[in-house]
This record gives structure tokens, C-alpha cells and sequence, in this order.
């Protein structure tokens, strides 16, 4: 089929140079009709002059009939009549999920493995950005030239493409966990005071496991940056070509959803696995602690492999699919009728193969300050959900008090559905109202404002501070305000570096066992309990079964505070509201930038929001988390110790405070891209009315002289 030319919109630059004839020419007309239109549709004309200008609008451009890139399904000359029902856009959108959620899965899976080797091994700088942000930089080095070069090719073959390398990146990270092996402990710990204690000694962090983890994970998560480049940005433009406009939002949101219960289901395979010691946890001293047996590795293994073989089930689907799916041609010479905004000559704008054809493009769309808003904006959003997965769990232990295992539970149970359900509502949302890209901005406005008000609302839905000894209690008067140490436990030689907190009789909670002078223990009914404390001499005691006085149990004090189901309504409410701009963003994005330039935009938005979001937002959100520490460990042999103990409250206005200011810097870039962009179609009517009111003078006189 021969392409459809595409009409060159007028500017304001061609209407001054423009002269009227009496008799215009037939492409003149065409224009005319086609700029008519589009003011018809943009301006609020009366009825009756919509009537009469109902004869110059352009009729719906034809599609010719077989279009090549409109194939059948099949592998390359090879076509089976029975797989001609799977050519349709509802089973590329099923098998794209899979794919989707193929990722999301290593992604969880990642995620809880380098918890728990960073737990257990001492990492230097390098080795930690390695592990952490390989898979950002990989992707944002090669985002450009995959949406470039893969935006004018056949994207479902590169779709294919990421199928294999997701499959080979799980299997590049399942690698280390080959050949299980055990952890023994070689330091035997001990909680309870002790004169005769000596300190531990500092172990170093060589072996040849983690020499192969480091390596083989920063592969794999390389390899699986390149592979979410197409997956992301190409599969997403073409299901954005292959469905209508307001029927895309509900496609984007799905895959979006996809992604994030893929995430999940990583989290859920995952929990089950070797978990570090609760009582051992310092870095420095955990190198070579127990960390699982063969078994328990072989699950790790088996979990990537799994991966492997769901990603690898999509690769001939997508190998099969054609260059189009049947009736993309229809619906891309519908949309050829739609008003887009943008440059007119970005129309024209050739795609060649040169490197300088790339960055000559890159320039103009960076240029452009409507999509420049919304690629600022999808890098605000970003920073929110780095932000709660990486604070909230902490936010959670220290506020309700909670324990590690069940802060991280409830931190999934939050985020998970509440990131998946905005998503998709926030598609679902624009597809029923069909909005235009007006309304889309007003609704990222609107949902973020009442994201913003949730988020302050939760500031205030917190407990009261326990009674911490040598925190806010000074050991009756015998010790120091931030000093753990006091006359009392001074000859137990504590350890700051192991956390197990314990709540004595006195109802105050202290660091351990040992900084509350307990020398006896005891595990009666799977609770250890301790007896002969020399720092509790207050409350009311209670005998065990022995007839034992117990001075303190293991665990921290029940607060009697019952607001965190109010907690997690409002900061759940919260997440689903912010989650409503996703999908927006992309619609706009898609509806004020020339078809064929979709991918290279949506790359460079990838850009944007790795450079401002991704890669620096765990780094500012653990720094700036860490100005609320009230007690960190100094006992770390040279090392720097991690936080015990936050200050509750400053902790609440950190979190809370940096999504709120994200959430505004959302609404601060959408507001400007709005007046941007309606001072464009101002300018856009302003010129259709006068082109009308010549084409209306010039009939008229023709009419005369005739």
C-alpha cells in the first residue's frame, strides 16, 4: 500500500508569506480543509455555521487494502492457518504481560538477594553502585539508540529480542547460587552481660562467592537494562499505534500494572529464602554467619531458572507476530485526522541512520517545552516510589514498632497494590472520559493535589516514643542522655553493634540484654526471657514456672497504639492517587509529538528520568533519612554503623515531606507545560480563524466577479 502523504500544517511564519489566488489550487484546498477542521473541532462555532462549513471538511483518507506490514501471523514464510486467531492486539497484549511480568519477578528477586548479601559481606563503594545502579546505567546509555534505530524497524522482532535477554540475564543471575554451599558461624555471640567477655574480632570479607556474585549480578542486571529498553519503550508505542487514542490508556495501564505484580510475585518467591540473623547484624562481623543451606540455595536457583523459561515461553509469540497487527493502518489514517501539537516540520523530519540524524532529533524534541514538562514530571513521580520502598519499611519499624520481617511485609502490601491499582485507574480513568491533553493535565493536577493532602494527613498518624534507656531515659538518673553506657552495665563490655532489644518491668525498653545488666536466660514457650538485671530496679515482677523473677522479656514495649490500619488507609490512598499520573504523562507525551517520534521520546523521558530520578533517589532519600538518627553503632572496627534509632517525628516530616515536595514538583511542570501548550493552540486558532475569514473573503469574491 502507498503511504498516505501527510498534509503540512500551517504556521505562523507560511501564513504571512502566504498569497491567496483567486482561484486556489487542489493541495491548497486540501490544506484548507484539513486546517478548517481541525478549528471546527477546537473553537465553540455556532451550529449553523458549523453547518456551513461541514462541505469543506476533507473526507476520511481511505486505507488501500492490503497492506504488507499488515501480515498474517506466522515465522517469517512460514504461516499456520489455525495461529491467524492469535494476530490481534488482545494476544500480543497477553503475551506482553507475561513478558512484563517475567521482569518484574527478577526485579523483586534482585532485590531481596542484594539485601541479604550486602547483610553478610563488607562492600566497598564501587562494589556497591555496582550493585545498585548497573541496571540504571545500562539502560540510559543505550535507551537512545534502541528507540531510535528500533522505532523505525520491526518492533515486535526487538520485542522478541528482550524476551531472550531476560531469559539470559535470569540465568546470568541464578549463576553465583550454582553448587550450593553452607555458612557457618565462626564468632558465637552472646547477648547477656558477661565480665569475662572479650571483644570480637574484626573479620575481613574475601571469598571467592562473593567475587562471583558481585560479578555475575552486575551482568545480569546489565543485560536486563537493555532488555527493558524495547520492552518498555517500544512495546508501549506499539500498542499506542494499534488501538485508538482513547483506548490506549487502558492498554498502558495494564502493562504498567503488569509490572508491578510481577514485582510482587518476585517479592513472594523470594521471602521464603535465607534470611540473615536477627541477632548478628553487623556487616563486619556476619561475613561468614550462616546464611542457608544447599536446599534453600537451590530454591534461588530454581526461582531464576523459572524466569527464564516464562520469558523464554514468549519468544516464538513474538518472533510470529508481524510488522503490524491487523487494522493498524485503519486506525493510524483515523488519527491522521486528530489535532496534534507540535512543530510542522518535525512532519517531514527524516529518520536517517547516522548517529548526527539521532542527536539532530534529540535536539528538537529537548527543545520542545510541552513534552520537556512531562518528561520532568515522570521524573518527579519516579522519586516517590524510589522513596517508599526504600524509607517506608524503616518508617514503619520505628513508628509502630514493628519487626524488620513485618515492616517489609506490610511496606509490599502497601505499595504493590496501591502502585498497580493507581496505575491502571489512572488509564482506565482517561480512556472512559476520553481526554483531551487539557483535561489530561488538569487531571495530574487534580490527583496530585489530593496525593499531596493524604501525605499530609499521615504526618500526623503516629505513637507516641517509647522510653528508651540511654535515649530519653538516663538510667534513672545514673547515666546519660545519648550514651548507652551507665554504671550499671558499664562492666558487661556491650556491644553497640548487636541490636536485640528487650522490655524491662519498668516498662522501658533498652538496646539489649546486655545494656540492661541481665546475666540469666531463659526460652520458655519459644519467648527468651531474662532474669538478674542489674540496670531494672523498678515494676512489678513476675515469677516464671521455675518460680524465677523475670526482669525483662525479649522484644520491644507494647505502646498500646492502634493507628497504624489509619496509617496505612491514608499513605495506601495516597500511593493510588499519585499512581493516577503515570499513564497520563505517556498520553501526552504521545499526543504533542509527531507518530513516528514516539519511541525516541519516550527514550529520552527514560533519560530524564534516570539522570533525575532513579539514579540519585535512593542515594537522597538514605541521606537525607539519616539526619533523623538519634543513635547509630560506633563499635564497628573502622566501619560506619548503621541506625538504630530514629526521632519518630522528624522521620514523619522527612518522608512525608520530600513526596509531597515530589508531588509539587509534578504539579509545578504540568502547570507550565498547560500554558505552554494553550498558549500554542491560541496561536494555532488565532491563525485557522484568519485563514477561514481569507478562504470566506476570496469565495466571496470570486462569487462577485463571476
Amino acid at each position: 500500500m502507498q503511504r498516505i502523504p501527510t498534509l503540512r500544517p500551517v504556521t505562523l511564519e507560511s501564513l504571512e508569506k502566504e498569497k491567496f489566488g483567486p482561484r486556489p489550487s487542489r493541495t491548497a484546498n486540501a490544506s484548507q480543509a484539513e486546517e478548517e477542521d481541525a478549528m471546527i473541532k477546537f473553537t465553540r462555532s455556532s451550529k449553523k455555521k458549523r453547518a456551513k462549513l461541514s462541505v469543506l471538511k476533507k473526507k476520511e483518507p481511505q486505507v488501500v487494502p492490503g497492506d504488507p506490514s499488515e501480515g498474517p501471523c506466522g515465522l517469517g514464510c512460514i504461516t499456520i492457518a489455525c495461529c491467524q486467531r492469535f494476530n490481534s492486539i488482545r494476544w500480543f497484549m497477553a503475551f506482553y504481560c507475561v513478558l512484563l511480568v517475567s521482569q518484574g519477578i527478577v526485579f523483586g528477586l534482585i532485590d531481596l538477594s542484594n539485601n541479604d548479601f550486602e547483610q553478610h559481606h563488607i562492600l566497598t563503594i564501587t562494589e556497591q553502585i555496582a550493585l545498585t545502579l548497573s541496571y540504571d546505567v545500562s539502560s540510559c546509555l543505550m535507551v537512545l539508540f534502541i528507540a531510535y534505530y528500533g522505532g523505525s524497524g520491526n518492533r515486535t522482532k526487538w520485542i522478541a529480542l528482550s524476551s531472550f535477554l531476560v531469559g539470559l540475564g535470569s540465568l546470568l543471575l541464578a549463576f553465583p547460587y550454582f553448587g550450593g554451599r553452607k555458612y557457618k558461624s565462626q564468632v558465637k555471640t552472646e547477648d547477656i552481660c558477661s565480665m569475662a567477655k572479650s571483644l570480637r574480632p574484626c573479620l575481613t570479607s574475601k571469598s571467592s562467592f562473593k567475587t562471583k556474585y558481585i560479578t555475575f549480578f552486575t551482568l545480569g542486571q546489565i543485560d536486563q537494562g537493555i532488555a527493558g529498553m524495547p520492552l518498555y519503550i517500544l512495546g508501549i508505542t506499539f500498542l499506542d499505534d494499534s488501538v485508538p487514542t482513547h483506548t490506549s490508556g487502558i492498554y498502558l495501564g495494564t502493562a504498567d500494572a503488569a509490572t508491578i505484580l510481577g514485582y510482587a510475585l518476585g517479592l513472594a518467591l523470594g521471602a521464603p529464602q535465607p534470611k540473615s540473623s536477627q541477632n548478628n547484624t553487623s556487616p563486619a562481623e556476619s561475613v561468614v554467619d550462616y546464611v542457608g543451606n544447599v536446599q534453600q540455595e537451590k530454591k534461588w536457583w530454581l526461582n531464576f531458572l523459572f524466569v527464564s523459561l516464562l520469558a523464554w515461553s514468549t519468544l516464538l509469540p513474538f518472533l510470529c507476530f508481524p510488522y503490524s497487527i491487523a487494522g493498524t493502518a485503519k486506525i493510524k489514517a483515523r488519527k491522521q485526522r486528530e489535532f496534534r501539537l507540535y512543530e510542522s516540520h518535525l512532519i517531514y523530519w527524516k529518520l536517517g541512520a547516522s548517529i548526527k540524524d539521532l542527536f539532530g532529533t534529540v535536539w528538537i524534541l529537548l527543545k520542545n517545552p510541552v513534552f520537556m514538562c512531562q518528561a520532568l514530571s515522570k521524573a518527579s513521580e519516579s522519586l516517590i516510589i524510589i522513596g517508599a520502598s526504600e524509607f517506608l519499611p524503616i518508617y514503619l519499624e520505628t513508628q509502630f514498632m514493628l519487626t524488620p520481617t513485618m515492616a517489609t511485609i506490610l511496606t509490599g502490601l502497601i505499595l504493590i497494590p496501591a502502585g498497580a491499582l493507581g496505575h491502571l485507574l489512572g488509564g482506565i480513568i482517561a480512556c472512559q472520559l476520553e481526554m483531551s491533553c487539557k483535561a489530561l493535565m488538569r487531571f495530574i493536577i487534580v490527583s496530585s493535589t489530593i496525593s499531596i493532602i493524604f501525605f499530609g494527613i499521615v504526618i500526623f498518624v503516629h505513637c507516641d516514643p517509647v522510653r528508651f534507656a540511654g535515649i530519653s531515659e538516663n538510667y534513672n538518673g545514673t547515666g546519660q542522655l545519648g550514651n548507652l553506657t551507665a554504671p550499671c552495665n558499664d562492666q558487661c563490655k556491650c556491644s553497640t553493634s548487636l541490636y536485640s532489644s528487650v522490655c524491662g518491668r519498668d516498662n522501658i525498653e533498652y538496646f539489649s540484654p546486655c545494656f540492661a545488666g541481665c546475666i540469666i536466660a531463659k526460652t520458655i514457650k519459644n519467648q527468651k526471657k531474662y532474669y538478674k538485671c542489674s540496670c531494672i530496679k523498678e515494676g512489678l515482677t513476675t515469677a516464671d514456672v521455675d518460680g524465677d523473677f523475670i526482669d525483662a522479656v525479649l522484644g520491644k514495649c507494647d505502646m498500646n497504639c492502634y493507628k497504624l490500619p489509619l496509617f496505612f488507609a491514608f499513605i495506601f490512598s495516597a500511593i493510588v492517587f499519585s499512581g493516577f499520573c503515570s499513564v497520563p504523562i505517556n498520553l501526552i507525551i504521545f499526543r504533542i509529538v509527531p507518530d513516528k517520534l514516539h519511541s525516541l521520546a519516550l527514550g529520552i523521558t527514560y533519560v530524564v528520568m534516570r539522570i533525575f530520578g532513579t539514579i540519585p533517589g535512593p542515594a537522597l532519600f538514605k541521606i537525607t533519612g539519616e539526619t533523623s538518627c538519634t543513635f547509630r553503632d560506633t563499635n564497628r572496627c573502622g566501619y560506619k554503623g548503621r541506625c538504630w534509632v530514629y526521632n519518630k517525628t522528624k522521620m514523619a516530616f522527612i518522608l512525608m515531606g520530600m513526596c509531597s515536595i515530589c508531588k509539587v514538583f509534578t504539579i509545578f511542570f504540568t502547570v507550565i507545560g498547560f500554558n505552554k501548550y494553550s498558549s500554542f493552540v491560541k496561536a494555532k486558532k488565532e491563525i485557522l480563524l484568519r485563514i477561514f475569514a481569507k478562504s470566506i473573503k476570496s469565495k466571496r469574491k470570486k462569487k462577485t466577479n463571476l
